[in-house]
């Protein structure tokens, strides 16, 4: 991991690309670049080549600087870092204090490509990236950006319901707030217990439900699973704090288009 202090004090842990992500991305993009500058150069050299040879070679110029450095640097910046291989490997280029790169940047990095990827064969950035820390080849350095894993979205906890057989109870109880750290260990067991033993998720739904109890009244039917009293807990407490706040910015909403419609006077 590699940690980066914002200039907010945000502390931010990244995952750098590793060398073989990065080697495999590259491969990918070399294909796709070369691949396509072979069919423009034929293209080109069926058109204009037995007219005007001065001519082919100018665009076959312009073709080189159009596929292995306008290209790259433009897609790179629109992209904010990305490129088909990359898209493929799941990774980003980024400054090296976490940003999205310019075009500067792009533009330093596709530069140097040509001379440590096409001209060289990939020698000289294969050698610079072995033997760094980030896997930086030399148009990272010079740039002064790296390649990470893409961020991945944490999939949302699965939405808790009430018990069927609980709703009426729970239509009814009166439910006291829930002190912090027992709510967070409750959703935290709530989210967890279809990965535990049985035996032990049994043991922490008593207890935890042993503890809820203080905070509810009436107590649920006898005979009720404390994980189901658990569930019906948080259901019901999440519901009555949606209807709570709907309620609150109805009100906030009316008041508003009162004051709107009242006249004023200087």
């Amino acid at each position: 991991m590699s940690t980066i202090v914002t200039g907010e004090a945000v502390v931010l842990e990244l995952r750098p690309a590793g060398f073989a992500a990065r080697m495999l991305s590259a491969i990918i993009d070399v294909v796709a670049q070369v691949t396509v500058f072979i069919g423009l150069m034929l293209l080109v050299g069926k058109a204009v080549a037995e007219s005007d040879p001065a001519l082919a070679r100018t665009l076959s110029l312009a073709l080189v600087v159009l596929m292995f450095v306008a290209v790259p640097a433009g897609v790179e910046t629109l992209t904010r870092g990305k490129s088909l291989g990359r898209l493929a490997m799941g990774l980003r280029i980024v400054r090296d204090d976490g940003g999205s790169v310019r075009f500067r940047h792009a533009f330093i990095r596709a530069i140097t490509a040509v001379l440590e990827i096409y001209l060289l064969a990939g020698s000289l950035a294969f050698t610079v990236a072995l033997f760094n820390n980030r896997s930086k080849r030399l148009g990272d350095i010079l740039a002064g950006t790296y390649a990470l894993r893409d961020r991945v979205v944490a999939p949302l906890p699965p939405l808790v319901h009430t018990p069927p057989e609980l709703e009426p109870w729970a239509d009814l109880a009166d439910m006291g707030r829930l002190p912090d750290g027992l709510s967070r260990r409750i959703s935290r067991f709530l989210a967890q217990s279809g990965r535990m033993a049985a035996p032990a998720r049994t043991a922490l739904a008593t207890e935890l439900a042993a503890e809820t109890s203080g905070f509810i009244s009436p107590q649920p039917p006898a005979g009720t699973h404390p994980e189901a009293y658990l569930r019906a807990v948080m259901a019901e407490r999440r519901d009555r704090d949606y209807v709570r706040l709907d309620r609150q910015r109805e009100q906030t909403e009316a008041l508003a288009a009162r004051l709107h419609r009242m006249p004023f006077s200087d």
